[in-house]
């Protein structure tokens, strides 16, 4: 086992950031708050696999928040972009490379059209923007455990019931922004008709995660999607979906094609710059005449579509497009893993719920079902900091949160399945002989 006190150099880093950087990181989730202790820094990744500033080797099953599906280092996409390096690294111009990844997310997802942002954060907030431009509303639905970025309309929280009128999660967020945001629980279409019908001709949109990731991993409940759908096409409301970690990680064309939905609106991130800062927002054609400088719903950004990232994309989205083998390696590995550590904790004393759909999975300390973010806050949390701190001193490096899905890439093999579930044995036994 990795014993803490051999990251001395990611102690002596963390001390250093705290004089200069908030926290001591540039994230909240990256400080360990949830899970204890001080984060790790690190230097180098390659595959599978994370080095920190110590030289401990961990199996990522973070990949930069999921984007790096191919692994770390894939060979293709360093190639691409160290050669656009040399031609230029931004010119806050237009540039071919645009087209061509514009091009490649519309084929690949069957939308229209696509604007180039710098992260899932502006796409979220572009499309919300676009959203109330094009239909005259203000207010919008999101749904409690939903998390769509630091945009103001997006930290918010119910109040003591889904019909309530929102309240901000965060100081510097405004009353009146929250009054425009309204919350329902995920996977509950009843609570999202109440609102509906209790602001007629009011909601401009309904923004979703189809797969949620901020509460772990929650699939969406059968006929939810369909239903959220069905319910914007009756009340001419505009269906937004965040595919910033969905979007080409459960199929070429993301929850879309998955699960069989189609959304008015849809928000990338992450993957689409193969790592690099990026985002995007796509849709239909009707409802992006609305936006500048075509229409009036203003939208910028000095560095969106900059080339590096842009060839980072391009090359890995092309390269999954070109072998959908991928998407069934990904999926089969995370299967097992399920499996595996389905089997594991049946052995245990631990009450235990697993999520997972494709690549995408999570582990809740807790013996209800997990559907939505109520039953996501019911999991036993001093579990969840045992198991984390017990598979980092394994050499596995999951989400600090117990409210974070983990993303599964295609570098992961069999000695880096057999090491987890190896691990993952060794921790859950431990956990369970001091259980009574």
């Amino acid at each position: 086992m990795l014993q803490p006190q051999e990251r001395k150099n990611s102690e002596q880093l963390f001390e250093r950031a705290g004089k200069h950087i908030p926290g001591g990181v540039n994230s909240p989730v990256r400080a360990f708050k949830s899970v204890g202790g001080n984060p790790i820094f690190f230097s180098r990744a390659e595959g599978a696999y994370v080095f920190d500033e110590d030289d401990n080797r961990y199996i990522d099953f973070i990949n930069s928040w999921g984007p790096m599906i191919l692994g770390h280092g894939f060979p293709e996409v360093v190639e691409a972009v160290q050669m656009q390096a040399a031609r230029a690294m931004s010119f806050g111009a237009p540039t071919e490379l645009e087209i061509q990844l514009a091009e490649t997310i519309c084929e690949m997802t069957g939308i229209d059209m696509v604007r180039l942002v710098n992260s899932g954060t502006e796409a979220c907030m572009s499309a919300i923007r676009l959203a109330r431009g094009y239909t005259g509303r203000d207010k919008i639905i999101k749904f409690e455990g939903c998390y769509h970025g630091h945009g103001d309309s997006f930290l918010i929280k119910a109040g003591s019931g889904a019909s309530t009128l929102g309240v901000p999660n965060s100081p510097g967020v405004t009353k009146g922004t929250a009054t425009d945001t309204l919350t329902a629980p995920f996977n509950d279409l009843a609570a999202v008709e109440k609102l509906i019908s209790e602001n007629p001709d009011q909601i401009a949109a309904i923004i979703t995660e189809p797969v949620a990731g901020n509460m772990g991993c929650v699939p969406p409940a059968e006929g939810y999607m369909e239903g959220l759908r069905a319910l914007c096409d009756k009340h001419g409301i505009v269906f937004i979906m965040d595919e910033v970690m969905t979007g080409f990680r459960l199929a070429p064309g993301g929850a879309q094609e998955r699960l069989g939905v189609e959304a008015d609106l849809v928000c990338y991130g992450k993957v689409i710059g193969g790592g690099m800062p990026v985002g995007a927002f796509g849709g239909k054609r009707e409802i992006f005449q609305h936006i500048a400088p075509t229409g009036p719903v203003y939208q910028a950004g000095t560095l969106s579509g900059n080339p590096l990232a842009v060839i980072s994309g391009l090359t890995t989205l092309r390269y999954l497009q070109n072998h959908p083998e991928v998407y069934a390696h990904i999926d089969h590995m995370t299967e097992r893993i399920e499996d595996g550590m389905r089997e594991i904790l049946e052995n245990s004393k631990l009450p235990f719920t697993i999520n997972r759909l494709g690549s995408m999975i999570s582990i809740h300390f807790c013996e209800n079902e997990v559907m939505d973010y109520t039953t996501a806050s019911e999991g036993n949390n001093n579990y969840f900091k045992q198991f984390f701190h017990g598979m980092l001193n394994e050499g596995i490096y999951l989400p600090p949160s117990a409210y974070e899905t983990w993303f599964v890439g295609n570098t992961i093999g069999e000695s880096e399945l057999e090491h987890t579930l190896y691990a993952a044995e060794r921790v859950i036994e431990e956990m369970s002989a001091q259980v009574k």
